[in-house]
Parts: structure tokens; sequence; C-alpha cells
């Protein structure tokens, strides 16, 4: 008799590969969005393992578990989780979870958690509160589903989950979530330029650089937590092209959806600034650095802003890459502020940051150019200049950058089909 699974998730893209990988491995596979739906099918029907998603539209997964466990005391319950931690995973098992897994995960990495917790269910006669510190006693705890992933586990994560669910996911979802990248990018620029803009005086260039990319290191951290869709980040899914996971055009439909939303979202919090009054802070010197900055990356040559990209965004996408191989919020947080402070302290280019920063500057050149009465040359500060001197070449080098450098290098050491030639 095939065995039964209840996949309870409000992502479709998650029930699609549960259903995908375990009707493979002889599964009769049931899967709902509705978390009330699962309640009720756990406890009409008979299931062998219930895979249950930790956080839902109305419903904490943790009382789903335990709701779970009390309806159907026979099913071995696996819990799935994007931000877990060890705390969460302390809680989950106590409250009837037999192992804990985190998104985006590979298919042998579900797989192997629900071996893990059938197991368990057959060695144990019942569930019980003692069960969690019988496990750790026993070193039975399921270390490996909490501990950092290595590089080929990212490498198959990145084409096979995260580049698939991007392109799944509806167009009004990753406009909306385009557009809040666009704004959280701001709000690491504007926090960036806010504690910067007069410190070089006092503490020097090096360490007001090194400031500067630490402070930025706040947009890529919200939108890797918070959850957003960055262009730059997105550049990534060239690997799930090369795996045949997803085509071309989709990866093109999706970058264009994204790269637009980036904009309207950067320009918004240009806006914000440029409304709100801030930058009159220091009695001008804050939107008067401002304007410098923009100044600076319209000024740059075709071919240098180019190269700028290049380094910018390799670092970039090294940061969501290592993000995705930390379990834990913190580990997320640390991988992501290395690279970003790194890339802005360096000089490099980032286009999305760059549609925060340059608008920013163009709202405030009336008011630079009057107060600084010829003071310097703002000539080359326009939007053509925007978008024909910074922000074109900047883009074609950060998709170089993160494209090439990182998704492409990374499927060519971990996922390239190896050939065997016949004798």
């Amino acid at each position: 008799m095939a065995k039964k699974m209840l996949v309870i998730d409000d992502e479709q893209v998650v029930l699609e590969s549960c259903r995908k990988v375990f009707e493979a491995e002889g599964f009769e596979v049931t899967t709902t969005l509705n978390p009330e739906e699962g309640m009720k099918l756990a406890s009409e029907l008979t299931f062998d393992v219930i895979l249950c998603d930790w956080k839902m539209p109305g419903f904490d997964g943790m009382n789903v578990i335990e709701e779970i466990d009390r309806r159907s005391p026979d099913s071995a319950v696996v819990m799935i989780s994007g931000y877990p931690t060890v705390g969460r995973a302390t809680e989950a098992m106590k409250r009837g979870a037999m192992d804990y897994v985190a998104k985006p995960f590979t298919p042998e990495e579900i797989a192997e958690a629900v071996r893990r917790a059938m197991g368990q269910k057959v060695i144990q006669e019942k569930k019980a509160i003692g069960r969690f510190e019988k496990l750790i006693k026993s070193w039975e705890f399921p270390v490996p589903s909490i501990e950092d992933k290595a590089p080929k586990t990212i490498a198959e994560t990145v084409a096979q989950s995260v580049g698939v669910a991007k392109t799944t996911s509806p167009s009004l979802t990753v406009l909306v979530l385009g557009i809040l990248a666009g704004a959280y990018i701001g709000f690491g620029g504007l926090l960036s330029t806010s504690i910067t803009f007069d410190m070089a005086a006092g503490l020097g260039i090096g360490f007001t650089k090194f400031m500067a990319g630490s402070a930025f290191s706040l947009g890529l951290i919200l939108v890797v937590i918070a959850g957003a869709e960055l262009f730059t980040g997105n550049n990534l899914m060239l690997s799930s092209v090369m795996a045949r996971e997803i085509t071309f055009s989709a990866m093109l439909r999706r970058w264009a959806i994204v790269y637009v939303a980036n904009l309207i979202g950067s320009i918004v919090m240009a806006i914000i600034f440029y409304y709100s009054g801030l930058w009159q802070t220091g009695g001008g010197a804050l939107g008067m650095a401002a304007v410098k900055i923009a100044n600076a990356k319209v000024s740059l040559g075709f071919a240098e802003a180019l190269f700028l990209g290049i380094g910018c965004n390799w670092l970039v996408c090294l940061a969501v890459w290592m993000a995705l191989a930390a379990r834990q919020t913190i580990g997320k947080i640390f991988a992501i502020f290395f690279p970003i402070m790194g890339f802005v302290a360096i000089g490099f280019e980032h286009c999305v940051a760059n549609m925060y920063f340059i608008p920013t500057g163009l709202f405030l050149k009336s008011w630079a150019e009057a107060a600084a009465s010829g003071g310097f040359d703002l000539s080359a500060l326009t939007w053509i200049g925007f978008l024909w001197k910074n922000l074109l070449p900047v883009t074609i080098g950060n998709i170089i950058g993160g494209a090439v450098f990182v998704g492409l290098s990374y499927w060519g050491a971990y996922l390239r089909p190896v050939r065997t030639d016949a004798k």
C-alpha cells in the first residue's frame, strides 16, 4: 500500500515541488494551501507523514503542528520554515514535530528529513513531552537541518529551487516585492549618506568609507530578511537557466519586471527624502553631499562605470549566496554585511542604489546650484546623463558580475553535466 503524505503550505511552488519529489518516492501526496483545510484532512484521513509550513496567513505553524499532533497522533510531522532558528526548532520538537527543514530546500534535503522523521516514528512507541530531551541526550537531534549549507548545496538550491520559484510567482507579487526592494536599498543609501556626510573631515576618508558601507548593508539585509525582489540578486537566476530548470526568456521577463519595480521603489524613497526636508540637515550639508554623490556618479566614463558595476554585483551576489547558506537570521545578517560593506567602501557601483542616489541629486540640483552660486559644475547631472552615462553601463556590469562571476561560475563548478566519452 502506498504511503500517504499531506503537505500544508501557502506557497504553490512548495506544494508542487513536494508532490514531484514524493510521488517519485512512492507516496500518495495530498496538498493544500489552506491550513484550515489541512486540519480537517488530518482529522478525517490517515497520513504517514505531514509536512507543514510554520507561518501561514492567519495561522502560526507552531499551533498548527500542536493541533496536528492532537488530531493525527500517528503521523510523522515535519516542519518547514523560511527563517529557522535553534529556538524555533526546539519549540517545534516539543510540540510534536519529528524533524525541521529550512526553505529553500533541495529535493535531497526534504527527502532526507522525511526519512529521518519516519525512522524516528518507527522506533518510538509514542510521542511524549520528553521526546526532545531524549533526542538531545542521544544526539539524535536533527542537527543537519540546522547547520549551514555547503557550497554545492547552495548551488543546487539556487538552480533548482530559488530561480524556479522566482519565475513561477505571480507578476503582481513580483512587482510589489520589487518596489519594496528598491525602497529598501534607498533606505540603505539614505542611512549611509546621513551618517557620513560630515565625517571625513574629522575621521578620515578610509574610516568614512567603511562606515558608509556598514550603514548601506541595511538595504540588502532588509531585502533578504524581510523578503523582496532585487534585480542584482536575481542575476543568479542564470544558473537555473543553465541547469534547464527555467527558460532564458522567462528569466528576462522576470528581470524586466523587477528592474522597473526597483526603479519605482528607489525614486519613491528619493521623493520621500526630498519632501521630508531631511536634506536640510546640517544647514543643507546633507543635501549638498547627496548632490555631490550623484554628480560624481554621472561623471564616470562608460567603461569605468561598467567595470565598477562588475565588481559590485560580484560581491552583492556573493552576499545573497552566503545568506542562502545560513540557517539562522543572525547568520544571514553577517553573511550579507561584509560583502556589502566591502563593495561600498571600495567604491563599486550598484544600479539599484544609483536609482536612489542620482534621482535624489537631480531633485536637489536647482537648490544646490543656487546655494553654491556657481561653486561647482552640475551640467552632467541630468536625467539623460543618469540613464545613459551611469545606469546603462552599471547595469551591464552588474549583470556580468552577478550572472557570470557567481551564478555561471558555481554552476560550472558544481552542476555542469559531466561528459562521459565512450571508448
